[in-house]
């Protein structure tokens, strides 16, 4: 065996055990698999134009080399991002730890138990901050937080308002760049106006339903806040505030003015630039609102004993459910950071936070007051961080650049200096020397801190935040230590066992890809940065995009969407865009098979367009000639189909060519979900099958890890027609020359993480990325094989193959009391995650075991499968008190001194040998999702709320 070969780590079956493997199944080599498996006329004939591989330590020498490619000057561009202090402790024991980033999104919330308490804590913290009810528990970045601020009260209109269609949304011209132009993005497909103007001016006029306002603004100065919202209040107006989450420390919260949402960032607590993200946006409303509420919210509620427990609330708006008529995506999140900023509040706690607002606040009064001395001038009369002043741009900047300093110069007679929580006395100098430099003048050192407060007393923050225990009691570096130890002992990941979650593909993370993510060089580079000074990021970008458009047969990749569901709506926008350019502005009509992925109704709905379902036929493939008749029923009106591939139902369609070509002959594009890709890569592609275009998940086909929900990246990559079309940036020049307007914050979305997918595909090389797939679905057709003769696998090919996940069938056991929610529960007594439960077919398991599982493992699995079915071949529809009815079990009810249930203690912790040696303890039993949605709290209450509601 190559040891050196990165394909040999990742891949987990063993050459004789994949021999075993296909005589279990009964096939002789592993080709023939794939031939059974994917329809001959849509596999490549040629192996992809990619690189051989890279071994581990190569690769972590190139990515070396390419890190000192980027300049990392003092940033103090602001603009929303910030260079910040991570706490060694944070970095070490969570973002560098798989027991927190190979976590899988909290559905299973018993197993989920210590992610969820970290939620929480941040939900705490927003609405603590930002004085609202409710906080979500993250989004992607602060300017898509903005965008779904202006849905949500669009949503909330009066009946008064949508009676008159009042459709006006008054931007502040403060606001973000990048979020004036996500504004643009979301706006026009939904009806929503956009009118921007200084706030000063702003009549408050009937026409408008909305307003959003920058705190502090773009270039610093602090605006009333205040006197605005109050005069939109008396007047029907609903305001979002996007307030800057470090000055909320001294700025009054926006939530005691009365404002209806606030969003922004938490990159500034202790989260890494890394060019752009990921980092955690928020988003706080009012409780009134928590049905219209974006995302996904984490709420407490109750177990079966009646402890307390906690879970994601309001499950019913998944798309899965509202299809067509949900407002956001729930996957939608960027938890790993989210849980690294709650951490840093929980660490720093309110102390510690006013000790680093306060310094920010005194160095940037101290760097103005010595500006001031040289004579230059002060445009911000209230200010918290950010300086802006009256100077020659292109002289400051050829000097800042000269003594690696970057500022922000908005045009050519002023500069902008955003302080950090980085910035010293010698910093503060440094700045200071610069313009000292460019007027030849003297001026006095800075010796000391200026303790002067330069924000309007109105504004100034008087109410409490952060008073709960969890806020006040982990500031050693032990104790936070042991605090994150323990919570995540309460959660499954992927360092405990298979994940085996259909469509979610949850992989080997490398530890080589991951490395590079705590390097400086990588993580201290501000988005908008001169891009001469990060091209180390536009080599790999570059190279990526590259690597993306020949995987999947295109002409051009963008990377700018920061996750799966941007890049549906990313994806769509792009062929909205095309058939305008056309003059076709009439094609609004989208086709989506009732197989689709949830996800897919609510994008083309934010996309503008109007969702015509198809049927499916009794074996899970697209109807054809259903799809046919309604394709010639709207040709004149349609604008594309969405279809996934392999289907959402695990199957390889052969009649997908026929699909692709209807659709075209009726004038519409084919937007391929690339969800599925990891049946794809290396074997058949989008471009092959006939697609326009597709987004692929990077953080499950290339080993971005889901991070208990994120960070998750969503690339598209597009057909020639389509590359015109490509997102764009306000700052930083991306897309192509006809390119729509931005749909993340950054211009190249969340890059840091992007790394990983270039380490995947650089290390598994051409061949290695289309083994990667064969093992995939050899795995499936194992799994398949094995469960064969107790569970009904629902689909199949043609050639009774399965795709890389299976179905499998669990409506019968309803005969016998049993339910598909039972089944995966008691899995966890196992040791096991449960697959995907009841998607996309109710009462089903849809099971994906990845490449990178070894065949020990999926025995493993399948074991506890065949054991769990004897247990239901053992129950009664008229015996509720049964051992899968009751899972899972706690150590609490394993240890009682009581046990009332007609099975053994035995039976139930320890039903297979395998179990004792590496037991998992679910921290609660099966929790009571019903009562938390009636009683819903969302913060750190103090117990004895809990114990009342």
């Amino acid at each position: 065996m190559n040891t050196t070969a990165f394909a040999q780590r990742h891949i987990g079956p063993r050459k004789e055990d994949q021999d075993q493997m296909l005589k279990t199944i009964g096939i002789d080599s592993l080709e023939q698999l794939i031939y059974e498996t994917i329809p001959d006329d849509i596999r490549l004939k040629n192996e992809l134009n990619l690189d051989s591989a890279m071994s581990e330590q190569e690769y972590l020498t190139h990515i070396h080399e390419l890190s000192k490619l980027n300049k990392t000057y003092k940033t103090y561009i602001g603009l929303g991002y910030h260079p910040t202090i991570l706490p060694a402790v944070i970095q070490r024991n969570i973002l560098e730890n798989p027991g927190w980033y190979t976590a899988y999104t909290p559905y299973q919330a018993e197993i989920a138990q210590g992610r969820l308490e970290a939620l929480l804590n941040f939900q705490t913290m927003i609405t603590d901050l930002t004085g609202m009810e409710l906080a979500n528990a993250s989004l992607l970045d602060e300017s898509t937080a903005a965008a779904e601020a202006m849905s949500l009260l669009f949503a909330v209109r009066d009946r008064d308002q949508k009676k008159a269609g009042v459709n006006k949304f008054f931007v502040s011209e403060n606001i973000l760049p990048q979020t004036l132009s996500l504004l643009e993005t979301r706006s026009n497909p939904i009806g929503i106006e956009l009118v921007v103007g200084s706030e000063n001016d702003f009549d408050f006029s009937t026409e408008y339903f909305g307003a959003i306002l920058q705190y502090p603004g773009k270039h610093g100065q602090i605006t009333d806040i205040k006197s605005f919202i109050s005069k939109a209040n008396e007047n029907n107006i609903k305001v979002a505030v996007a307030a800057d989450i470090l000055s909320l420390v001294m700025l009054e919260a926006p939530g005691k003015f009365g404002a209806d949402v606030v969003v922004g960032t938490t990159q500034r607590f202790g989260i890494p630039m890394g060019y752009g993200g990921p980092h955690a946006a928020y988003f706080a409303t009012k409780e009134a609102y928590k049905r219209d509420i974006p995302g996904r919210i984490i709420g407490v509620t109750k177990d079966m004993n009646g402890n307390r427990a906690l879970r994601m609330a309001l499950q019913t708006r998944e798309q899965h459910i509202k299809r067509d008529r949900a407002t956001s995506n729930i996957c939608t999140a960027q938890v790993l950071l989210a849980v690294m900023a709650g951490m840093y509040a929980v660490y720093h706690g309110p102390k510690g936070l006013e000790f680093i607002a306060n310094r920010v606040h005194n160095t940037a009064t101290s760097i103005s007051d010595s500006l001031k001395q040289l004579g230059f001038e002060q445009l911000n009369t209230s200010y918290f961080d950010t300086l802006h002043f009256k100077a020659d741009a292109t002289k400051i900047k050829t000097i800042a650049e000269e003594n690696g300093i970057n500022f922000y110069y908005p045009d050519s007679g002023s500069v902008v200096i955003a302080i950090n929580e980085t910035t010293n006395l010698i910093d503060a100098n440094a700045i200071v020397a610069v313009f000292a430099k460019a007027t030849q003048k003297d001026v006095n050192q800075i010796q000391s801190l200026s303790n002067k407060n330069n924000i309007a007393g109105a504004l100034q923050r008087k109410s409490d935040f952060l008073t709960l225990d969890v806020f006040n009691s982990h500031h050693s570096e032990t104790e936070l230590m042991r605090y994150i130890k323990k919570l995540e002992r309460k959660d499954l990941s992927l360092n405990h066992s298979m994940i085996s979650l259909g469509s979610c593909t949850m992989k080997l993370n490398a530890a080589a890809e991951m490395l590079p993510l705590s390097s400086p060089n990588w993580g201290t580079i501000h988005p908008f940065v001169p891009v001469e000074q990060a091209q180390g990021y536009q080599i790999i970008l570059k190279e990526l995009e590259e690597q993306l458009t020949e995987i999947t047969g295109f002409a051009a990749t963008s990377l700018q969407p920061n996750s799966g569901a941007q890049g549906e709506f990313a994806g769509l926008m792009v062929i909205k865009a095309y058939h305008e350019s056309r003059g076709d502005h009439h094609r609004n009509i989208c086709l989506i098979p009732s197989s689709a992925h949830g996800t897919n109704p609510a994008s083309a709905v934010m996309a503008g367009m109007k969702v015509v379902v198809t049927k499916s036929t009794d074996k899970g493939n697209i109807d054809v000639e259903d799809l046919r008749e309604k394709a010639e029923l709207h040709k004149d009106n349609l604008s594309c189909l969405m279809v996934t591939y392999p289907s959402t139902h695990g199957v390889y369609e052969s009649a997908i060519k026929e699909i692709t070509q209807i659709i075209h002959d009726n004038g519409g594009q084919v937007y391929m979900d690339g969800a599925n890709m990891n049946a794809q890569v290396g074997l058949t592609n989008p471009g092959n099958i006939g697609a326009d275009v597709c987004h692929l998940n990077l953080h499950k086909t290339f080993a971005i890890p889901h991070g208990g929900g994120g960070p998750g990246v969503g690339p598209i990559c597009v057909a020639k027609q389509l590359a015109p079309f490509l997102p764009s940036n306000p700052i930083i020049k991306t897309g192509g020359d006809q390119a729509i307007s931005a749909i993340s914050a950054a211009p190249f979305g969340s890059s840091l993480v992007c790394l990983i997918s270039y380490a995947y595909i650089k290390m598994l090389g051409v061949k290695g990325l289309a083994q990667s797939t064969k093992i995939a679905i050899l795995n499936a057709n194992y799994i398949k094989k094995r469960l064969e003769g107790q569970f009904d696998t629902l689909y199949s090919g043609e050639r009774g193959r399965a795709a890389h996940e299976m179905i499998v069938d669990c409506r019968a056991f309803k005969a016998n009391g049993i339910e598909v929610t039972d089944i995966a529960k008691r899995l966890m007594d196992y040791g096991f995650h449960a697959p995907t439960v009841s998607f996309p077919v109710a009462g089903t398991l849809m099971i994906e075991p990845t490449e990178s599982e070894s065949k020990a493992e999926m025995d493993r699995f399948c074991d506890a499968m065949i054991a769990i079915k004897k247990e239901i071949d053992a129950t009664s529809k008229d015996e509720d008190n049964n051992i899968l009815r009751n899972a899972p079990h706690t150590l609490d009810m394993i240890t009682a001194d009581e046990w009332l249930m007609p099975y053994t203690r035995e039976q139930a912790a320890f039903p297979l040998e395998y179990v004792r040696e590496n037991k998992f303890w679910p921290s609660v039993r099966r929790v009571d999702d019903a009562y938390g949605d009636r009683n819903l709290i969302c913060t750190c209450a103090p117990i004895e709320e809990y114990m009342e509601a």
